[in-house]
């Protein structure tokens, strides 16, 4: 029977050849992991579990919700790699990354991310419940099966890349609920909505790069950056009532109503900013308050949850 995993080739192996699975680190393979990228995850993953029990996280819930959710995080990030690692060679801010850069085999981050990945699930399935296995799972598929196939194919593969990145959340509350229900769905939207300006700037401020590796995001097939400072604009302006449905549903109270509106507010006011001047001087104060953004709106949230 044909092996699913890749297999190495001579051209692929990199600088260091056929000895390329000797020269590697173990830091090469954390790397694979997206360490950075990943603790948004946990800490999307975690609000989502305090959210449904303000009351406190049984320790062995909150333990093995947080590895297993790490590790098929850390498994999907690293099939991602093994994926574009031919793409990732042509841009500057990737070409470094331990397979296009020869210091690991496409078998070795092949193999490391299916085993993470197993061990994730079966770790959630086991020892959480098997909603929350499900949920990851989904979040597994979409990802590499999905959302990194259509890179290279759509403008839109940004919004099916939003799917995965939003159900972290979801997790959390699986774990301790064994269901989905409406909070968990807006906890999903609350990430859903915030992703979009957050890659539009991402996408502005690398578009050179994505362009010379033929990714059609959404800046490269319309250089002017007009319908890319739109859509920034309009799911920012969405975010803002999603942002406070958590009051509808009994998550939230006045108190995190005033700070995500002024949050909100902010998002869009940045937005609009760089829909009208699109620089990269803009671009860069949209992405940098995206990533201060979420967690202040998740401290707000958990924090009135818990002890307001």
């Amino acid at each position: 029977m044909k092996s699913a995993v890749p297999v190495v080739t001579a051209a692929e192996a990199g600088p260091y050849g056929s000895r390329v699975a000797l020269g590697h680190r173990p830091a090469d393979f954390l790397t694979l992991t997206k360490p950075r990228l990943n603790l948004l995850v946990l800490m999307t993953t975690l609000g989502g579990l305090y959210l449904a029990a303000p009351d406190g996280v049984p320790f062995d819930i909150l333990f093995h919700t947080l590895v297993g959710t790490a590790l098929v995080a850390g498994g999907a990030a690293a099939l991602n790699q093994v994926w574009e690692r031919h793409t990732d060679a042509l841009m500057r801010r990737t070409a470094n990354r331990p397979l296009p850069g020869g210091r690991l085999a496409v078998t070795e981050g092949a193999w490391f991310g299916i085993a993470l990945s197993g061990a994730g699930l079966a770790e959630l399935a086991i020892a959480v419940n098997l909603t929350s296995a499900w949920v990851a799972a989904i979040t597994l598929v979409s990802y590499v099966l999905m959302y990194t196939p259509l890179k290279t194919r759509t403008s839109l593969s940004t919004l099916v890349g939003a799917i995965p990145g939003a159900l972290p959340p979801v997790i959390g509350w699986a774990a301790i609920k064994g269901s989905i229900t409406l909070p968990a769905v807006i906890l999903f939207g609350i990430v859903f909505f915030w992703q979009m300006p957050h890659f539009l700037a991402i996408a502005w401020l690398c578009r050179e790069d994505y362009g010379r590796a033929g990714i059609p995001m959404l800046p490269v097939v319309e250089p002017d950056g007009r319908r890319t400072g739109q859509q920034a604009l309009l799911y920012a302006a969405g975010l803002w009532p999603v942002s406070l449905m958590p009051m509808g549903v009994g998550l939230a109270g006045p108190a995190y109503a005033v700070v995500a509106t002024a949050l909100g507010l902010l998002f869009i006011w940045l937005s609009m900013r760089f829909a009208r001047q699109r620089s990269q001087a803009h671009a860069r104060q949209l992405f940098l308050f995206s990533i201060t953004y979420l967690p202040l709106l998740w401290a707000a949230l958990v924090i009135d949850r818990i002890w307001l």
